[in-house]
């Protein structure tokens, strides 16, 4: 560092032009009288006894009467340190700049738009551990493998944890054997073309960051419960429903789980029809106060509004409009819908077949 890139560094350090000018000079002449330092630099000689007075007020250096006054530069230890402090600081704050500038602070706002995907993939890992009622995840196989301590306390919270595995880019997407899936997923399904990342949980919030080769890069983080069903419809269309199921969890027998009044309609329906009783147990949301209420009973009457004729499998798409269950208990009977519902007496969230049996067993 040359004489005038220290001087600059010494401003830089709080010093002013000509204080940074005379210490930088007496450094160099180790002790002087006010009137030489002030012809060995650019200070005026009307201003060097006032700078002289405010360097050592700040330590720097030190005056003494010889028939004039005289200074002389302090042992530069403490100003070292005050320098190495004031560049540690420094520092700090850069990192803290970009920071913040890179990850703002996850708030309570609706949504939030971020730069940076270990900002969207953080909240991700943080709202799955939390979550007890449903996980519907995009991810390759090494973002799987990262999550899978947070799905496996998802999972074991009762979560249904619904997972799609996609390639990073291009490259085949090579299978995982099933003990990877064990207590972490409860169905996994493979995708072939490079996907978003995706999470969205208990129907409360989402997380979404465009894939790898993407030209633009950003995060979005959704804190509300309308703006995460707009994800849930892309995460089951475009994501879930026509891809291969690697793995299911779910037995042969019942009871099957369903998060989903929909899933749940495409499985049973056709059952109905065919005369089987179904008893199901509901646990959900009271529409009208958004009470918890859980209940069993009859499923006795199905309710959707398909474009087409029933066919032994109704599709996703045919059941995009409105959904309705009816259920008959012991207490009374309740119209159930899913995610939304504002018709219906009850919102499910988790609707359990405990028994499939024929009409002429009741």
């Amino acid at each position: 560092m040359d004489t005038a890139e220290l001087r600059t560094a010494l401003r830089n350090a709080g010093l002013s032009q000509y204080q940074a000018e005379a210490y930088v000079a007496l450094l160099q002449l180790g002790a002087a009288s006010a009137t030489e330092l002030a012809d060995a630099c650019a200070v005026p000689t009307a201003r060097i006894y006032d700078v002289l007075r405010d360097l050592e007020a700040k330590g720097y250096i030190e005056t003494y009467e010889q028939d004039s006054l005289h200074a002389r530069a302090c042992d530069p230890k403490s100003v070292m340190e005050d320098l190495k402090s004031r560049a540690v600081q420094l520092d700090e704050a850069a990192s803290e700049i970009e920071t913040r500038w890179q990850q703002p602070a996850v708030d309570r706002h609706m949504l939030s738009i971020v730069k940076r995907f270990e900002t969207v993939f953080n909240r991700a890992e943080e709202m799955i551990r939390e979550a007890d009622g449903e996980v519907q995840l995009s991810v390759t196989p090494e973002q799987f493998d990262e999550l899978k301590p947070a799905l496996s306390e998802a999972y074991e919270n009762g979560a249904l944890v619904k997972v799609v595995l996609h390639p990073e880019r291009t490259d085949e997407l090579k299978p995982l054997a099933e003990q990877e899936y064990d207590g972490v997923a409860t169905e996994v399904r493979h995708r072939t073309l490079p996907t978003p990342f995706v999470a969205i949980v208990d129907r409360t919030g989402a997380c979404f960051a465009p894939h790898d080769s993407s030209m633009n890069q950003y995060g979005v983080l959704v804190d509300d419960y309308t703006l995460a069903y707009v994800f849930h419809w892309y995460f089951q269309t475009a994501l879930w429903e026509v891809w291969e199921v690697v793995y299911d969890a779910q037995t042969d027998e019942p009871p099957f789980v369903y998060s989903d009044i929909r899933h749940f309609v495409q499985d049973t329906e056709p059952l109905i029809r065919d005369g089987k009783r179904i008893i199901t147990h509901i646990k959900g949301y009271e529409t009208d106060k958004r009470d918890p209420i859980e209940f069993t009973g009859e499923v006795t009457d199905v309710y959707y509004t398909a474009v087409s004729a029933p066919t032994d499998t109704l599709s996703f798409s045919e059941l995009a409009g409105q959904v309705c269950l009816t259920v008959e208990t012991d207490e009374g009977t309740y119209t159930v819908g899913g995610w939304g519902a504002v018709l219906e007496d009850v919102e499910a969230n988790r609707i359990t077949v405990e028994e499939i049996s024929e009409t002429s067993d009741r």
